[in-house]
């Protein structure tokens, strides 16, 4: 199986801010045990697409169910006899890591005007190469938007049994060259639409690892969709 390790890997509180952005959740008062369930099922989904776990996830994932299990208990009770929320720790470190990723934010879009006023004055050799900074082809999309449009278009195959064992040929090569023809004239594609003739699940696998490796090689890019299940793949013109 081919592996792909990515290395800024986003931490298991992106992961849950993800959950809460996505399903218009109270950060104040999150359903822990529905949170869970999500956290769990996204920590198979990396797992099953070989991608490296780091501990932090498993840690996490230990916390929550943790949390879950003392929800269920008679609340503990402070000094002054008000009951102790168990997710409250949580809801200290998301509040905290959302400061400073709102923050971290600001100060790269601030980066990235100030380079439009101060550059070092030879683009030309700039423009040759791949950016270094793969976020900057991520425009507005994570780890987990790419993991929940994969698993979306995975959940549209059609199930099949099969009881008998059939050779599978599809390499990363041709599927990189499957989604360079793809983009066409407008040189944009939705992931959906990209792979909505695809049939085989294991081909599917592969396209997609091939999109990370292209999106690491510098040679495509991608953006926020108007389909939430969906993100935006576009080509990167690079000279020389």
């Amino acid at each position: 199986m081919y592996k792909i390790k990515l290395d800024k890997f986003e931490g298991p509180l992106d992961l849950l801010l993800f959950f809460i952005k996505r399903d218009e959740l109270d950060i104040y008062d999150i359903p822990i045990s529905y949170i869970t369930e999500e956290f769990i099922t996204y920590l198979n989904l990396m797992e099953q697409m070989d991608l490296e776990v780091a501990g932090d996830f498993i840690l996490m994932a230990a916390t929550l169910m943790q949390i879950k299990a003392k929800m269920l208990l008679p609340k503990e009770k402070n000094e002054k006899g008000e009951e102790i929320d168990p997710r409250s720790d949580l809801i200290a470190a998301l509040l905290e890591y959302k400061r400073y990723k709102e923050m971290a934010e600001e100060l790269s879009v601030n980066e990235s005007n100030q380079r439009r006023l101060s550059y070092r004055g030879y683009l030309t050799a700039d423009e040759k190469q791949a950016p270094e900074d793969l976020s900057l082809l991520l425009k507005n999309v994570t780890l987990y938007d790419l993991m929940k449009a994969f698993k979306h278009a995975l959940a549209e195959k059609p199930k099949e049994v099969i009881h008998h064992i059939q050779k599978f040929n599809v390499t990363i090569e041709e599927q990189i060259e499957f989604i360079i023809n793809s983009l066409g004239v407008e040189n944009q594609i939705g992931f959906v639409s990209l792979v909505k003739e695809i049939r085989e699940k294991l081909r599917l696998i592969v396209t997609f690892i091939a999109l990370l490796e292209l999106v690491k090689m510098g040679r495509i890019g991608l953006k926020e969709s108007s389909n939430f299940n969906d993100f935006v793949i576009y080509g990167i013109e690079l000279n020389g």
